[in-house]
């Protein structure tokens, strides 16, 4: 009971700085100072240096030569794609929109799981679904481009958001056998050292060249939360969780992030509140419940 409490209170509180981290990348990526792979890739590497340098003061366990092939897969959904897709993703989708569209995470996660753990497609999954899905379609309808670019959704943000959560749930759902087979800083160092070779050809120029003593004290500060909190924190807390807790409620806990970065993005005055994404919040939420409550493999 106490390791199952543990993993959901890691996850909670990974989750919550996701839901700041949709309005602290919004803003940098706004920015238009920084490319969003040159972002990832500030990402890898401060996340990377700090799990290299915590694994030289802890007992970590050697991993398999064959695992390495998993791991470097487990780095291209787990971070590589989720992540790029993610920064190129926020300059054209409001916080509001990214968090109802993030909401299908947990939908994606229990098929790949019940594709793996062979749990039933029971005819309440496959309605929620359909609602869930009709949600999405209805708030890419209702979206519409305005003056202010940070207030608006395109179809392109929204297609990304979900290559995102798709690539992340391909993660929580295929590779919790092997998370759980090695300590947490163990697993990560290497997933950082593969995103990192695997994003230098492309930024490397551009990190090596930018001009960070020109960069305000706001943005500077943002890339800091972006890479400690809501890099190294985030993916140390994230197997923590999937090692206590199921794949589909680890994914759960992306409902959070609405709660959090909705708040904080109408707060800001980044995003308005209208019927139609409560309608689409409402369909998208209530299909999700429906297949997180219907009927288990156990049962």
């Amino acid at each position: 009971m106490n390791s199952k409490l543990l993993g959901h209170l890691a996850c909670f509180i990974a989750y919550s700085i996701f839901g700041i981290n949709i309005i602290v990348c919004k803003d940098l990526t706004s920015s238009h100072l920084i490319s969003p792979m040159a972002l990832f890739c500030l990402r890898s590497i401060g996340a990377g240096l700090l799990f290299w340098l915590i694994s030289l003061f802890t007992s970590g366990e050697k991993v398999e030569r064959k695992d390495f092939v998993k791991i470097f897969f487990a780095s291209v959904l787990g971070f590589f794609l989720t992540q790029i897709t993610f920064l190129i993703a926020i300059p054209d989708i409001t916080p509001m929109d990214c968090s109802i569209v993030s909401a299908i995470s947990p939908i994606l996660t229990m098929f790949i799981a019940a594709f793996a753990l062979k749990e039933p497609i029971t005819l309440r999954k496959a309605g929620g679904v359909a609602i869930s899905f009709f949600g999405i379609i209805f708030l890419i309808l209702n979206s519409v481009s305005v003056s202010d670019a940070s207030r608006q959704t395109s179809l392109v943000g929204i297609l990304l958001i979900i290559a995102n959560c798709l690539s992340f749930s391909l993660y929580l759902g295929l590779f919790k056998p092997l998370i759980a087979r090695y300590p947490v800083v163990t697993f990560m160092k290497w997933i950082f050292l593969f995103s990192t070779l695997m994003s230098l050809p492309f930024a490397g120029h551009e990190i090596a060249t930018i001009n960070y003593a020109a960069l305000s004290g706001t943005f500077l500060s943002e890339l800091a939360y972006l890479i400690i909190c809501a890099t190294f924190v985030t993916y140390f807390l994230i197997p923590v969780g999937q090692k206590r807790i199921r794949p589909t409620l680890v994914s759960m806990y992306s409902y959070v992030q609405p709660i959090i970065a909705t708040t904080i993005s109408i707060c800001l005055g980044m995003d308005t509140l209208g019927w139609q994404k409560v309608l689409a919040a409402l369909m998208v939420f209530g299909g999700v419940m429906m297949v997180n409550f219907s009927r288990s493999a156990k049962r």
